[in-house]
């Protein structure tokens, strides 16, 4: 027994999936908006997308707390997704209420939040791996 301790595969494979699901969702979100001023079917594609991304927001919210709870590290990344959650909220309030002028600005920021999450998750450096000081000194110095 290496006296190694991990976190759980799958939390950190569910964050990644959830961070990835809303950026990619995000950038569908801009995709999109283009769309509506070309197509007729661009309105139809940015509100199926609105409700994809909020439940991807959702379900970011989600894999945080899951990710966190059994470690009991930082509640930072729950009130991160907690934030960004209002952001959505707000995104499809100002969308709804069909003011672009903050909507599509606030779009920017929001991929741009989101596609800095992805980033942090994949980075080698990321959390979500294991730390030096959950191993043994062997196998922090390599051996």
């Amino acid at each position: 027994m290496t006296g190694r301790t991990t976190t759980a595969p799958s939390g950190g494979t569910f964050l990644r999936t959830a961070t990835i699901l809303q950026t990619l969702a995000l950038f569908f979100q801009a995709s999109t908006a283009g769309m509506l001023l070309t197509s007729s079917r661009g309105y139809l594609l940015h509100d199926y997308g609105s409700k994809v991304m909020y439940a991807a927001a959702m379900l970011y919210v989600l894999a945080t707390i899951l990710a966190w709870r059994p470690g009991g590290g930082s509640p930072r990344p729950v009130l991160y997704s907690t934030g960004f959650l209002l952001l959505a909220s707000a995104q499809v309030a100002l969308g709804v209420a069909h003011v672009a002028s903050l909507h599509v600005p606030l779009g920017v920021v929001m991929f741009a939040l989101s596609t800095q999450a992805l980033v942090r998750s994949l980075s080698p450096g990321s959390s979500l791996r294991p730390t030096a000081w959950s191993q043994t000194p062997g196998e922090a110095r390599g051996r």
